[in-house]
């Protein structure tokens, strides 16, 4: 028991110290953003309150949250340290909901106000930036947020069951992790808005629309559709959805604005669908998918093995 409260110690000890260090140099970051455009901007009134609040969100209160831990830490406070900051740990979520608008007020703003950019220009110019820009610097809260689940949960690891700090480092490990939750939802949805806005860009005309509350972007891909009488085999583009298969076919490739787009030739909802491998069940050479809705059924083939059980498995999880 000795021996394992020692080993325990030891670790602890190094992962304090790990904490301890980079807390430092992520302080040091954050005091390039706080120092060189918060305050200064402030103070200038080259933007306006309402654009600041967007730009830069809930990061001065981050920062003074991570000073407080800091001077804790240094003190070898741990377990008080971490008790303080677990009640700081949902500005890092306000903070991701709203990094996107962030990002989208300061390319406005570079665009729009040339002051502004001028001062960017020059601040980032300084030797403490060593080159980097302030949109490398604001998405660094989500990126600790990580770095601090995996030092707490070695703590949490580290730390006898029956110590008084214990109850305080679970509680801390259990907020960080529903905060990294909730901010990987929120960069989960921001990635499907991204892929769903890609899709529409890529069909012609307007009217399948993809950007529905709820849907999610699966895969896309092409393959070959078998015709119910002996016509030959068609080639098509597939994107799978959580709710809909939509089936196209390029465009013509000379076509002045359509060129690089795919024309709709249908859509399937996947509600009352049923997915059979008819073959590809071996290792033989690729494989036949049977899709079957109420009025019609769809035979899908491709020559790679692989392609056709991902797509397999895509399309039952989707109609599941």
């Amino acid at each position: 028991v000795e021996e394992q409260r020692a080993r325990w110690e030891r670790k602890r000890s190094r992962t304090a110290k790990e904490l301890l260090e980079t807390e430092h140099k992520y302080l040091e970051q954050l005091d390039l953003v706080i120092t060189f455009f918060v305050t200064i901007l402030k103070a200038k009134g080259t933007l306006k309150p309402a654009v600041m609040e967007t730009i830069f969100g809930p990061l001065e209160s981050i920062y003074s949250a991570s000073q407080v831990l800091s001077l804790h830490l240094e003190r070898g406070n741990l377990g008080l340290g971490l008790e303080n900051f677990c009640q700081k740990l949902e500005l890092y979520g306000h903070y991701a909901e709203n990094l996107e608008q962030a990002n989208k007020t300061l390319k406005e703003q570079l665009r729009k106000n040339k002051s502004f950019q001028r001062f960017k220009k020059l601040q980032e110019t300084r030797p403490q930036f060593q080159g980097k820009k302030l949109e490398d610097l604001l998405p660094l809260p989500l990126q600790r947020l990580q770095q601090y689940k995996h030092f707490l949960r070695d703590l949490l690891e580290n730390t006898s069951p029956d110590s008084a700090e214990y109850q305080k480092l679970a509680k801390t490990v259990k907020s960080a992790s529903e905060v990294s939750q909730w901010v990987q939802d929120i960069v989960r949805k921001r990635e499907n808005s991204l892929q769903l806005l890609r899709v529409q860009k890529l069909l012609k005309g307007q009217k399948t629309q993809l950007l529905t509350a709820g849907r999610w972007y699966i895969r896309e891909g092409w393959l070959l559709v078998v015709p119910s009488k002996g016509k030959e085999l068609k080639r098509r583009m597939f994107f799978l959805f959580s709710d809909i298969f939509i089936a196209t076919k390029p465009c013509h490739p000379l076509h002045l604005l359509n060129s690089n787009k795919f024309a709709c030739t249908a859509v399937y909802p996947l509600h009352q669908c049923e997915v059979d491998k008819v073959f590809g069940h071996t290792q033989s050479q690729g494989g036949l998918l049977s899709l079957s809705f109420p009025h019609k059924t769809l035979l899908l083939m491709s020559s790679d093995q692989q392609d056709v059980n991902e797509w397999y498995q895509s399309l039952k999880a989707a109609v599941r």
